[in-house]
């Protein structure tokens, strides 16, 4: 039972590191399970003190994960419009590749700004925005899945 759970929290683990790419799955919360999983077999125990504050990181990443390309939009000078377009290429973008998910958020925000009677300079000086917090947010993912990962494996081997 032990080597089952240890391999379903690296499983949870290295999938919630995918989840921070791909904004289908629930990255970082996933691996959290996994080191939650982990805590319960006998060969690794956590400190409260450890599972409290990555409990509380990665609430706060998958917070301003939500919030990050809003507000970078909106710095950038982008509207509602902008967001939705944003929100709307994520989406399709991850039916077109890695491209298409690097690319979706950008090209979204844009033509989402666009429909807006934006000109075509403010809309990509707003997708620029969008992309920026949405590149910012999957990079701050990465880290704490990395993180993760790195007390995971040290703490087995």
């Amino acid at each position: 039972m032990e080597i089952l759970l240890i391999i379903i929290a690296f499983i949870l683990i290295l999938i919630g590191i995918i989840g921070s790419i791909l904004p289908v799955l629930p990255g970082i919360p996933l691996s959290y399970i996994g080191i939650l999983v982990l805590h319960f077999t006998e060969k690794v125990q956590f400190s409260t003190q450890f599972l409290i504050f990555w409990a509380v990181v990665v609430i706060l990443v998958q917070i301003l994960d939500t919030i990050i390309p809003v507000i970078g939009t909106k710095k950038f000078g982008g509207s509602k419009r902008g967001i939705w377009g944003c929100a709307i290429g994520m989406v399709v973008g991850l039916f077109l590749g890695p491209w298409g998910i690097v690319l979706g958020p950008f090209a979204g925000a844009i033509i989402g700004e666009l429909t807006g009677g934006k000109q075509a300079q403010e809309a990509i000086k707003a997708g620029f925005g969008s992309f920026l917090g949405f590149v910012l947010g999957i990079v701050s993912k990465l880290i704490v899945g990395g993180f993760l990962l790195y007390y995971a494996v040290v703490n087995i081997f």
